[in-house]
């Protein structure tokens, strides 16, 4: 990189480090992201479920542009400041909670089908998943920088949204087929993060790198840890797994249950 290209992004991301202190678990600022944005965002996930073909696409091309964006921010935020010139290989942009940012843009441009299908009630089981339970326990939002505090509810808020308003509107039907088809998806998807955590991580070097929780590194979720630490990686991953897919079948059934009393009142 370019020594003024590198002082200019390095100099920017200094003046956008803005210190606070990190928010606690039912703190000020936690209630009040609770009770003032996250039903704003309920709100119009509701407002936008009779969006057609057109309308979807576009919303969840921008939203995937807009959470690309966030991601480039953060990046150069940790490499040229927190880690000044080094890469953190930790927030390689593959975790559960970062694949929305690709599906919104790659599955409304796919035909209709069952990959499709997968992607988007993927997002509607396990990422709304992901972004409940970030909103309840938020030890892995708070920062001590505004940017990046900012960045972890709002992504975490728009994993909600996205769940909701694709689980509200006529793009999806969460049938049973459908939440196998999300589950494949996530199995997919963790073969990815698993590949990519070898390749980088084993392969190359690099520590810290444990994309999806799948290994070869220990898993850092409470439980899985210890499971992992006693009986190693790979029991932890083949426990996780089907556990994590327990968690989106909660999030199914309610939305299955209404889905079908959508379709008996229309009857």
């Amino acid at each position: 990189m370019h020594a003024s290209v590198y002082s200019a992004l390095q100099q920017l991301m200094a003046a956008t480090a803005w210190p606070m202190t990190k928010p606690t678990g039912f703190g000020s600022f936690h209630l009040l992201w609770l009770f003032i944005v996250v039903p704003a965002a309920v709100f119009i996930a509701w407002k936008l479920r009779g969006l057609g073909e057109k309308g979807n696409r576009r919303l969840l091309i921008g939203i995937g542009l807009f959470l690309a964006v966030c991601e480039v921010y953060k990046q150069l935020f940790y490499f040229f400041y927190i880690e000044n010139g080094s890469y953190p290989w930790g927030i390689f942009p593959f975790q559960l909670c970062s694949v929305p940012m690709y599906l919104c843009i790659i599955a409304p441009l796919l035909k209709k089908g069952k990959l499709q299908r997968g992607m988007y009630h993927f997002m509607v089981l396990f990422n709304l998943l992901g972004g409940l339970a970030a909103m309840i326990e938020i030890s892995g939002l708070s920062h001590e920088y505004w940017t990046l505090t900012l960045h972890a509810f709002i992504w975490h808020t728009i994993l909600l949204f996205i769940g909701l308003y694709l689980g509200f509107s006529r793009h999806t039907s969460v049938t049973k087929t459908d939440f196998k088809l999300a589950c494949l998806t996530f199995i997919g998807l963790s073969v990815v993060a698993f590949s990519i955590n070898v390749v980088i991580g084993q392969i190359l070097g690099h520590e810290g790198i444990n994309m999806f929780f799948v290994g070869p590194e220990n898993s850092p979720l409470v439980i899985f840890e210890d499971i992992a630490e006693r009986f190693g990686w790979y029991v932890s991953t083949l426990l996780y797994i089907p556990v994590v897919c327990l968690g989106a079948g909660v999030i199914y059934l309610p939305f299955s249950y209404f889905k079908k009393k959508a379709k008996v009142a229309v009857k």
